[in-house]
């Protein structure tokens, strides 16, 4: 589930992701993104949501690593 107010500092970090190419599709609807402390799967649901398998996603509900796989696949616009 996607929060409505999410912290600035996510968003930084999933835009530094995309910049540095570490966002990777692997095949429909599924990527790999290297993030500071690892490689995380992402997927997008049959519901259009993503989730991944990292520690935040997992307590939050949304981590960078998702975020930038939305920013990737143009999901969310950001500057």
């Amino acid at each position: 589930m996607w929060r409505q107010n999410i912290h600035y500092k996510v968003i930084d970090k999933a835009k530094r992701l995309v910049k540095n190419g570490q966002v990777e599709l692997l095949d429909n609807g599924r990527y790999n993104v290297i993030g500071d402390h690892g490689t995380y799967n992402v997927v997008e649901t049959p519901y259009g949501q993503m989730a991944c398998n990292c520690p935040g996603y997992r307590d939050k509900g949304s981590c960078s690593h998702s975020m930038a796989v939305c920013i990737v696949i143009g999901k969310i616009k950001v500057r």
